[in-house]
């Protein structure tokens, strides 16, 4: 008999995002055969979201607006900013759809240091600060702020991860009301 299979639609094709959802997907329902592609999906929001509530609305509208309707799991993922107390810190939700089910997950908040909040002040997008900061290019393809800021620790494919997992969590406890 073989392995169920799975078909995942991404609302991005950044690399990043795909590899966390594949990664999430496989720990989560390990027998199954998973298959993760992305599109290329509006977000509706600001480029750089600036509050909690502009980034769920951001990662629901990529999850919702995914054209290929035929997959068992659309999934939205946005990242934004937030203050708390002056300091400026980043987040991503992660919004994932089923015909049957919704579920939430929210990454870990890391504070920005002042250069880079300075240019988000100044309307330049996350991914865009790291690039002049760390001189670097295309950095939300690759490792993000929080791999570059951790050293290397956490990079951002890991960094999502968690939060797609518990995205997940009404999906595999399907006898509770979410």
């Amino acid at each position: 008999m073989g392995a169920n299979k799975l078909t995942v639609l991404v609302g991005s094709k950044n690399p990043t995002k795909i590899n966390a959802v594949y990664t999430a997907f496989s720990v989560v329902f390990p027998k199954s055969k998973i298959i993760v592609s992305g599109e290329k999906t509006p977000s509706l929001v600001s480029d750089q979201p600036m509050s909690c509530i502009e980034t769920k609305k951001g990662a629901t509208n990529r999850a919702k607006n995914i054209t290929n309707k035929s997959a068992d799991y659309h999934i939205g993922i946005e990242g934004g900013c937030s203050y708390e107390g002056g300091v400026l810190f980043a987040f991503a939700w992660v919004v994932t759809l089923s015909k049957k089910r919704k579920g939430l997950g929210k990454t870990s908040l890391f504070q920005l240091p002042k250069e880079i909040q300075t240019l988000i002040e100044k309307g330049v997008e996350l991914g865009e600060a790291d690039d002049v900061v760390f001189k670097r290019k295309n950095s939300k393809h690759k490792d993000g702020a929080v791999g570059i800021l951790t050293n290397g620790i956490i990079d951002r494919s890991k960094y999502y991860t968690e939060a797609v997992i518990m995205s997940l969590v009404p999906f595999v406890n399907k006898k509770l009301s979410f």
